[in-house]
Protein backbone atom coordinates (compact mmCIF):
# COMPACT_ATOMS: atom_id res chain seq x y z
CA UNK A 1 0.00 0.00 0.00
CA UNK A 2 1.52 3.44 -0.76
CA UNK A 3 2.75 5.12 2.07
CA UNK A 4 2.96 9.39 2.00
CA UNK A 5 4.96 10.99 4.96
CA UNK A 6 3.62 14.53 5.78
CA UNK A 7 5.92 17.15 6.69
CA UNK A 8 6.57 18.91 10.11
CA UNK A 9 5.34 22.03 10.51
CA UNK A 10 7.72 24.67 12.11
CA UNK A 11 7.29 26.07 15.87
CA UNK A 12 8.78 29.36 17.32
CA UNK A 13 10.28 28.14 20.93
CA UNK A 14 7.75 28.66 22.78
CA UNK A 15 5.78 25.35 21.00
CA UNK A 16 3.31 28.37 18.98
CA UNK A 17 3.15 28.32 14.86
CA UNK A 18 3.88 32.41 14.11
CA UNK A 19 1.40 34.09 12.45
CA UNK A 20 -2.39 34.68 12.83
CA UNK A 21 -3.70 31.58 11.33
CA UNK A 22 -2.72 28.01 10.05
CA UNK A 23 -0.91 28.65 6.96
CA UNK A 24 -2.60 28.64 3.80
CA UNK A 25 -3.75 24.96 2.50
CA UNK A 26 -2.31 23.79 5.35
CA UNK A 27 -4.52 20.79 7.98
CA UNK A 28 -2.16 20.31 11.04
CA UNK A 29 -2.50 16.92 13.04
CA UNK A 30 0.01 15.74 15.78
CA UNK A 31 0.76 12.52 15.49
CA UNK A 32 -0.29 10.70 18.78
CA UNK A 33 2.88 8.36 19.34
CA UNK A 34 5.58 11.30 19.27
CA UNK A 35 3.93 14.57 19.11
CA UNK A 36 5.25 15.77 16.31
CA UNK A 37 2.62 18.84 14.70
CA UNK A 38 2.51 17.80 11.54
CA UNK A 39 1.48 19.39 8.16
CA UNK A 40 -1.45 17.29 6.78
CA UNK A 41 -2.85 16.96 2.51
CA UNK A 42 -5.49 14.95 0.94
CA UNK A 43 -3.35 11.74 -0.44
CA UNK A 44 -5.18 9.46 -2.97
CA UNK A 45 -7.31 6.62 -2.53
CA UNK A 46 -5.77 3.94 -0.92
CA UNK A 47 -2.79 5.96 0.67
CA UNK A 48 -1.58 5.92 4.29
CA UNK A 49 -0.35 9.13 5.80
CA UNK A 50 2.35 7.94 8.49
CA UNK A 51 4.41 10.33 10.43
CA UNK A 52 7.85 10.73 9.42
CA UNK A 53 9.86 10.81 12.70
CA UNK A 54 7.89 7.29 14.74
CA UNK A 55 6.36 5.83 11.87
CA UNK A 56 2.74 5.74 13.17
CA UNK A 57 0.11 5.52 10.91
CA UNK A 58 -1.97 8.95 10.80
CA UNK A 59 -5.01 8.65 8.62
CA UNK A 60 -6.09 5.87 6.19
CA UNK A 61 -7.46 7.15 2.49
CA UNK A 62 -10.35 5.21 1.36
CA UNK A 63 -12.02 5.98 -1.88
CA UNK A 64 -15.77 5.64 -0.70
CA UNK A 65 -14.92 6.51 3.53
CA UNK A 66 -18.60 6.96 4.40
CA UNK A 67 -20.55 4.37 1.67
CA UNK A 68 -18.30 1.41 2.50
CA UNK A 69 -18.42 1.40 5.93
CA UNK A 70 -21.97 1.89 6.40
CA UNK A 71 -22.88 -1.32 3.94
CA UNK A 72 -20.66 -3.36 6.53
CA UNK A 73 -21.81 -2.14 9.67
CA UNK A 74 -25.24 -3.11 8.47
CA UNK A 75 -24.11 -6.54 7.29
CA UNK A 76 -22.28 -6.70 10.58
CA UNK A 77 -24.43 -5.90 13.00
CA UNK A 78 -27.21 -8.28 11.26
CA UNK A 79 -24.58 -11.18 11.85
CA UNK A 80 -23.82 -10.02 15.34
CA UNK A 81 -27.44 -9.86 16.47
CA UNK A 82 -28.13 -13.61 14.84
CA UNK A 83 -25.16 -15.22 16.01
CA UNK A 84 -25.50 -14.11 20.24
CA UNK A 85 -29.05 -15.03 19.81
CA UNK A 86 -28.13 -18.47 18.51
CA UNK A 87 -27.02 -21.69 19.96
CA UNK A 88 -23.60 -21.80 19.98
CA UNK A 89 -22.44 -25.48 21.51
CA UNK A 90 -23.92 -28.65 22.55
CA UNK A 91 -22.35 -30.92 24.75
CA UNK A 92 -23.59 -34.78 24.97
CA UNK A 93 -22.62 -36.97 28.30
CA UNK A 94 -24.04 -40.24 29.12
CA UNK A 95 -27.45 -39.22 27.62
CA UNK A 96 -27.86 -35.61 29.05
CA UNK A 97 -27.26 -32.37 27.13
CA UNK A 98 -26.32 -29.06 27.64
CA UNK A 99 -26.33 -26.16 25.36
CA UNK A 100 -25.12 -22.35 25.17
CA UNK A 101 -24.80 -19.59 23.78
CA UNK A 102 -21.90 -17.11 23.55
CA UNK A 103 -22.81 -14.99 26.47
CA UNK A 104 -23.66 -18.28 28.56
CA UNK A 105 -20.58 -17.75 30.51
CA UNK A 106 -21.40 -14.96 32.15
CA UNK A 107 -24.33 -16.92 34.17
CA UNK A 108 -22.22 -19.55 34.77
CA UNK A 109 -19.14 -17.00 36.39
CA UNK A 110 -22.24 -15.61 38.55
CA UNK A 111 -23.24 -18.90 39.84
CA UNK A 112 -19.64 -19.70 40.97
CA UNK A 113 -19.59 -15.77 42.65
CA UNK A 114 -17.21 -14.12 40.10
CA UNK A 115 -19.06 -11.18 39.04
CA UNK A 116 -16.38 -9.28 37.63
CA UNK A 117 -15.59 -12.05 35.01
CA UNK A 118 -19.72 -12.25 34.79
CA UNK A 119 -19.56 -8.30 33.46
CA UNK A 120 -16.31 -8.55 31.22
CA UNK A 121 -17.85 -11.54 29.33
CA UNK A 122 -21.24 -9.93 28.78
CA UNK A 123 -19.61 -6.35 27.83
CA UNK A 124 -16.97 -7.40 25.62
CA UNK A 125 -19.03 -10.15 23.65
CA UNK A 126 -22.45 -8.81 23.71
CA UNK A 127 -22.95 -4.55 24.40
CA UNK A 128 -19.71 -3.35 23.39
CA UNK A 129 -20.10 -5.21 19.64
CA UNK A 130 -23.58 -3.94 19.50
CA UNK A 131 -23.00 -0.46 20.63
CA UNK A 132 -20.23 0.68 18.39
CA UNK A 133 -21.86 -1.37 15.35
CA UNK A 134 -25.02 1.13 15.92
CA UNK A 135 -23.46 4.18 17.00
CA UNK A 136 -21.49 3.60 13.78
CA UNK A 137 -24.64 3.74 12.45
CA UNK A 138 -26.00 6.41 13.41
CA UNK A 139 -23.01 8.48 12.56
CA UNK A 140 -22.76 7.34 8.72
CA UNK A 141 -26.83 6.99 8.54
CA UNK A 142 -27.16 10.14 10.34
CA UNK A 143 -24.53 12.25 7.56
CA UNK A 144 -26.06 10.70 4.88
CA UNK A 145 -29.63 12.82 5.63
CA UNK A 146 -29.84 15.92 4.55
CA UNK A 147 -29.66 17.59 7.87
CA UNK A 148 -27.58 15.96 9.76
CA UNK A 149 -28.35 16.30 13.49
CA UNK A 150 -26.50 18.05 15.40
CA UNK A 151 -25.43 15.61 18.49
CA UNK A 152 -23.95 13.65 15.79
CA UNK A 153 -20.28 14.09 17.26
CA UNK A 154 -21.29 12.88 20.64
CA UNK A 155 -22.31 8.81 19.24
CA UNK A 156 -18.70 9.13 17.06
CA UNK A 157 -17.30 10.14 20.38
CA UNK A 158 -18.38 7.06 22.37
CA UNK A 159 -17.77 4.67 19.55
CA UNK A 160 -13.84 5.97 19.71
CA UNK A 161 -13.75 5.32 23.38
CA UNK A 162 -15.15 1.61 22.91
CA UNK A 163 -12.62 0.61 20.31
CA UNK A 164 -10.35 -2.14 22.61
CA UNK A 165 -13.32 -3.85 24.36
CA UNK A 166 -15.17 -5.82 21.69
CA UNK A 167 -13.61 -9.28 21.87
CA UNK A 168 -15.56 -11.55 19.44
CA UNK A 169 -12.28 -12.57 17.78
CA UNK A 170 -10.54 -13.04 20.74
CA UNK A 171 -13.35 -15.04 21.98
CA UNK A 172 -13.05 -17.13 18.62
CA UNK A 173 -10.00 -18.48 19.29
CA UNK A 174 -10.59 -18.94 23.36
CA UNK A 175 -13.55 -21.05 21.88
CA UNK A 176 -11.35 -23.35 19.46
CA UNK A 177 -9.28 -24.02 22.68
CA UNK A 178 -12.12 -24.92 24.72
CA UNK A 179 -12.82 -27.75 21.95
CA UNK A 180 -9.80 -29.10 22.08
CA UNK A 181 -10.75 -30.00 25.46
CA UNK A 182 -14.33 -30.63 25.53
CA UNK A 183 -13.94 -33.38 22.27
CA UNK A 184 -11.96 -35.21 25.13
CA UNK A 185 -14.81 -35.34 27.51
CA UNK A 186 -17.89 -35.90 25.40
CA UNK A 187 -19.57 -35.47 22.32
CA UNK A 188 -19.55 -31.89 21.09
CA UNK A 189 -22.11 -30.44 18.40
CA UNK A 190 -21.77 -27.21 16.75
CA UNK A 191 -24.15 -24.61 16.32
CA UNK A 192 -25.34 -22.40 14.04
CA UNK A 193 -23.80 -19.50 16.38
CA UNK A 194 -20.39 -21.48 15.48
CA UNK A 195 -20.57 -20.48 11.89
CA UNK A 196 -22.30 -16.92 13.00
CA UNK A 197 -19.12 -15.96 15.07
CA UNK A 198 -16.65 -16.58 11.86
CA UNK A 199 -18.75 -14.42 9.55
CA UNK A 200 -18.96 -11.57 12.00
CA UNK A 201 -15.48 -11.66 12.77
CA UNK A 202 -14.54 -11.50 9.56
CA UNK A 203 -17.04 -8.52 8.65
CA UNK A 204 -16.35 -6.72 11.68
CA UNK A 205 -12.32 -7.01 10.16
CA UNK A 206 -13.70 -5.52 6.89
CA UNK A 207 -15.63 -3.16 8.44
CA UNK A 208 -13.04 -1.42 10.94
CA UNK A 209 -10.65 -1.45 8.12
CA UNK A 210 -13.30 0.31 5.70
CA UNK A 211 -13.72 2.96 8.81
CA UNK A 212 -11.50 5.98 8.72
CA UNK A 213 -13.07 7.99 11.67
CA UNK A 214 -11.24 11.02 10.99
CA UNK A 215 -13.18 11.02 7.40
CA UNK A 216 -16.26 11.14 9.52
CA UNK A 217 -15.12 13.93 11.77
CA UNK A 218 -14.43 15.66 8.24
CA UNK A 219 -17.63 15.12 7.23
CA UNK A 220 -19.18 16.18 10.49
CA UNK A 221 -17.42 19.44 10.64
CA UNK A 222 -18.30 20.11 6.81
CA UNK A 223 -21.86 19.75 7.71
CA UNK A 224 -21.75 21.79 10.30
CA UNK A 225 -21.80 20.32 13.34
CA UNK A 226 -19.49 21.73 15.96
CA UNK A 227 -19.71 24.30 18.49
CA UNK A 228 -18.20 28.36 18.38
CA UNK A 229 -15.00 28.34 20.23
CA UNK A 230 -12.88 32.10 20.33
CA UNK A 231 -9.24 32.06 18.37
CA UNK A 232 -6.07 32.27 20.04
CA UNK A 233 -3.41 32.95 17.30
CA UNK A 234 -0.18 32.80 19.19
CA UNK A 235 -2.11 30.47 21.17
CA UNK A 236 -0.02 26.88 21.43
CA UNK A 237 -1.61 24.29 19.41
CA UNK A 238 -3.52 21.70 21.03
CA UNK A 239 -4.94 18.53 19.66
CA UNK A 240 -8.00 16.81 20.52
CA UNK A 241 -7.72 13.10 21.92
CA UNK A 242 -10.94 12.27 20.35
CA UNK A 243 -10.92 13.48 17.01
CA UNK A 244 -8.07 14.58 16.50
CA UNK A 245 -8.29 18.47 15.73
CA UNK A 246 -5.47 20.77 16.03
CA UNK A 247 -7.17 24.59 17.76
CA UNK A 248 -5.15 26.84 19.24
CA UNK A 249 -6.95 26.75 22.57
CA UNK A 250 -6.47 27.69 26.62
CA UNK A 251 -5.52 24.27 28.37
CA UNK A 252 -8.91 22.85 29.57
CA UNK A 253 -11.35 24.06 26.81
CA UNK A 254 -13.89 21.96 24.99
CA UNK A 255 -12.59 20.91 21.10
CA UNK A 256 -14.44 23.54 18.61
CA UNK A 257 -15.37 19.87 16.61
CA UNK A 258 -16.00 17.19 19.35
CA UNK A 259 -16.22 19.14 22.36
CA UNK A 260 -13.88 16.85 24.61
CA UNK A 261 -11.66 18.72 26.96
CA UNK A 262 -8.57 19.82 25.38
CA UNK A 263 -4.91 19.18 27.11
CA UNK A 264 -1.58 18.88 25.77
CA UNK A 265 -0.89 15.70 27.24
CA UNK A 266 -3.32 13.07 28.91
CA UNK A 267 -3.88 14.50 32.30
CA UNK A 268 -1.81 12.90 35.46
CA UNK A 269 -0.52 10.43 32.51
CA UNK A 270 2.61 9.00 34.39
CA UNK A 271 1.07 9.00 38.14
CA UNK A 272 -2.31 7.01 36.72
CA UNK A 273 -0.33 4.80 34.54
CA UNK A 274 1.94 3.77 37.22
CA UNK A 275 -0.78 2.96 39.64
CA UNK A 276 -2.47 0.69 37.08
CA UNK A 277 0.86 -1.26 36.36
CA UNK A 278 2.03 -1.52 40.12
CA UNK A 279 -1.83 -2.95 41.01
CA UNK A 280 -1.63 -5.45 37.65
CA UNK A 281 1.81 -6.43 38.56
CA UNK A 282 0.48 -7.36 42.01
CA UNK A 283 -2.20 -9.66 40.67
CA UNK A 284 -0.17 -11.01 38.23
CA UNK A 285 1.39 -13.20 40.85
CA UNK A 286 -2.10 -14.89 42.68
CA UNK A 287 -3.48 -15.32 38.43
CA UNK A 288 -0.45 -17.48 38.09
CA UNK A 289 -0.40 -19.04 41.82
CA UNK A 290 -4.25 -19.71 41.75
CA UNK A 291 -6.25 -22.20 39.85
CA UNK A 292 -8.47 -20.44 36.77
CA UNK A 293 -11.08 -23.49 37.67
CA UNK A 294 -11.79 -26.97 39.02
CA UNK A 295 -12.59 -29.90 36.96
CA UNK A 296 -13.93 -32.83 38.37
CA UNK A 297 -14.79 -36.30 36.47
CA UNK A 298 -16.67 -39.14 37.82
CA UNK A 299 -15.19 -37.92 41.08
CA UNK A 300 -11.67 -37.29 40.29
CA UNK A 301 -10.01 -34.71 39.20
CA UNK A 302 -9.06 -30.87 40.68
CA UNK A 303 -7.78 -27.50 40.69
CA UNK A 304 -5.67 -26.42 37.13
CA UNK A 305 -3.74 -23.28 36.82
CA UNK A 306 -3.14 -21.26 33.53
CA UNK A 307 0.80 -22.82 33.58
CA UNK A 308 -0.89 -26.51 34.14
CA UNK A 309 -3.30 -26.29 31.05
CA UNK A 310 -0.05 -25.18 28.74
CA UNK A 311 1.97 -28.25 30.41
CA UNK A 312 -1.33 -30.49 29.54
CA UNK A 313 -1.73 -29.54 25.83
CA UNK A 314 1.65 -30.18 25.33
CA UNK A 315 1.39 -33.61 27.44
CA UNK A 316 -1.64 -34.37 24.98
CA UNK A 317 0.09 -33.38 21.88
CA UNK A 318 -1.56 -29.80 20.67
CA UNK A 319 1.79 -27.56 20.95
CA UNK A 320 0.17 -24.93 18.70
CA UNK A 321 -2.94 -24.45 20.93
CA UNK A 322 -0.38 -24.35 24.32
CA UNK A 323 1.57 -22.09 22.41
CA UNK A 324 -1.39 -19.71 21.91
CA UNK A 325 -1.76 -20.20 25.72
CA UNK A 326 1.07 -19.60 26.90
CA UNK A 327 1.55 -16.57 24.84
CA UNK A 328 -1.86 -15.13 25.19
CA UNK A 329 -2.19 -15.43 28.88
CA UNK A 330 1.29 -15.82 30.40
CA UNK A 331 3.83 -13.67 28.15
CA UNK A 332 1.82 -10.86 27.00
CA UNK A 333 0.54 -10.24 30.80
CA UNK A 334 4.02 -10.33 31.65
CA UNK A 335 5.35 -8.21 28.15
CA UNK A 336 2.85 -5.45 28.99
CA UNK A 337 3.81 -4.83 32.32
CA UNK A 338 7.25 -5.03 31.65
CA UNK A 339 7.40 -2.71 28.84
CA UNK A 340 4.97 -0.35 30.01
CA UNK A 341 7.22 -0.11 32.90
CA UNK A 342 9.80 0.40 30.46
CA UNK A 343 8.38 3.40 28.76
CA UNK A 344 7.51 5.23 32.35
CA UNK A 345 11.22 4.51 33.98
CA UNK A 346 12.02 6.22 30.28
CA UNK A 347 9.71 9.41 31.11
CA UNK A 348 11.66 9.82 34.35
CA UNK A 349 15.03 8.83 33.15
CA UNK A 350 14.75 11.67 30.28
CA UNK A 351 16.49 9.10 28.23
CA UNK A 352 16.38 10.07 24.15
CA UNK A 353 17.47 6.67 23.64
CA UNK A 354 15.77 4.61 21.03
CA UNK A 355 12.78 6.76 21.10
CA UNK A 356 11.49 5.40 17.76
CA UNK A 357 11.99 1.67 19.46
CA UNK A 358 10.25 2.40 22.19
CA UNK A 359 7.27 3.77 20.81
CA UNK A 360 6.83 0.20 18.41
CA UNK A 361 6.68 -1.30 21.32
CA UNK A 362 4.26 0.85 22.98
CA UNK A 363 1.79 0.13 19.88
CA UNK A 364 2.95 -3.57 20.32
CA UNK A 365 1.20 -3.74 23.91
CA UNK A 366 -1.82 -1.37 22.97
CA UNK A 367 -2.73 -3.93 19.94
CA UNK A 368 -1.46 -7.18 22.16
CA UNK A 369 -3.93 -6.13 25.63
CA UNK A 370 -7.06 -7.73 25.12
CA UNK A 371 -5.33 -10.91 23.41
CA UNK A 372 -5.05 -12.02 27.09
CA UNK A 373 -8.26 -12.58 27.77
CA UNK A 374 -8.05 -16.04 25.57
CA UNK A 375 -7.78 -17.97 29.18
CA UNK A 376 -10.88 -16.05 30.71
CA UNK A 377 -12.70 -16.97 27.62
CA UNK A 378 -11.98 -20.66 27.71
CA UNK A 379 -13.28 -20.88 31.11
CA UNK A 380 -16.33 -19.34 30.26
CA UNK A 381 -17.07 -21.48 27.72
CA UNK A 382 -16.30 -24.59 29.72
CA UNK A 383 -18.36 -23.80 32.70
CA UNK A 384 -21.12 -22.56 30.17
CA UNK A 385 -21.15 -26.66 29.44
CA UNK A 386 -19.77 -28.93 32.12
CA UNK A 387 -22.15 -28.94 34.35
CA UNK A 388 -23.36 -32.31 35.18
CA UNK A 389 -23.23 -32.46 38.49
CA UNK A 390 -21.39 -35.75 40.07
CA UNK A 391 -20.78 -36.83 36.31
CA UNK A 392 -18.66 -34.07 35.06
CA UNK A 393 -18.68 -30.30 36.19
CA UNK A 394 -16.20 -27.09 35.63
CA UNK A 395 -16.13 -24.34 37.89
CA UNK A 396 -14.36 -20.91 37.83
CA UNK A 397 -12.22 -20.24 40.99
CA UNK A 398 -10.40 -17.25 42.16
CA UNK A 399 -7.06 -17.33 40.08
CA UNK A 400 -9.73 -16.77 36.62
CA UNK A 401 -10.80 -13.23 38.53
CA UNK A 402 -7.20 -12.14 39.15
CA UNK A 403 -6.34 -12.80 35.50
CA UNK A 404 -9.02 -11.11 34.31
CA UNK A 405 -7.93 -8.11 36.76
CA UNK A 406 -4.85 -7.95 35.18
CA UNK A 407 -6.11 -7.92 31.71
CA UNK A 408 -8.29 -4.76 32.58
CA UNK A 409 -5.87 -3.17 34.46
CA UNK A 410 -3.27 -3.49 31.89
CA UNK A 411 -5.49 -2.51 29.28
CA UNK A 412 -6.77 0.88 30.61
CA UNK A 413 -2.56 1.84 31.70
CA UNK A 414 -2.04 1.14 28.05
CA UNK A 415 -4.65 3.95 27.23
CA UNK A 416 -4.08 5.90 30.05
CA UNK A 417 -0.11 6.12 29.15
CA UNK A 418 0.88 9.18 26.65
CA UNK A 419 3.74 7.71 24.60
CA UNK A 420 4.19 11.29 23.86
CA UNK A 421 5.41 12.04 27.26
CA UNK A 422 8.90 10.07 26.30
CA UNK A 423 9.72 12.64 23.38
CA UNK A 424 8.50 15.55 25.43
CA UNK A 425 11.31 14.12 28.51
CA UNK A 426 14.17 13.62 25.80
CA UNK A 427 13.81 16.90 24.79
CA UNK A 428 13.05 15.78 21.13
CA UNK A 429 9.52 18.16 21.19
CA UNK A 430 11.72 21.30 21.59
CA UNK A 431 13.36 20.59 17.82
CA UNK A 432 12.45 21.93 14.55
CA UNK A 433 13.47 19.46 12.44
CA UNK A 434 11.86 16.08 13.00
CA UNK A 435 14.20 13.27 15.06
CA UNK A 436 14.00 9.59 13.36
CA UNK A 437 15.76 7.80 15.75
Amino acid sequence: MPVSAPSPLRCDAAGAIPGAGWPPGVIPRECDDCGLLLRMKQEAAGTDSRCPRCGATLRRHHANPLGAPFALAIASLMLCVLTVTMPFLTLRLLGQARDSRIQSGAAAFAQDGLWLLSVIVVVALVLVPLARLLLRLTVLGGLRLRRPPSWLGLPLRWHEHLGAWGMLEVFLFGALVSYTRLVDLAQVELGPAVYGLGAVVLTLVAADAAFEPQAAWDALEARGIGRALPAAPRGQPLSCHCCRKVSRAPEGAPCPRCGTALHRRKPNSVARSWALVIAAAILYVPSNYYPVMTIVTLGRGGPHTILGGVVEFIHTGFWPLALIVFLASVAVPMLKLVGLSVMLLSIHRRSARHLRRKTQLYRVVEALGRWSMIDVFVVSVLIALVRFGSIASIHAEVGAACFGAVVVLTMVAAETFDPRLMWDAAGANDRKEPDRR
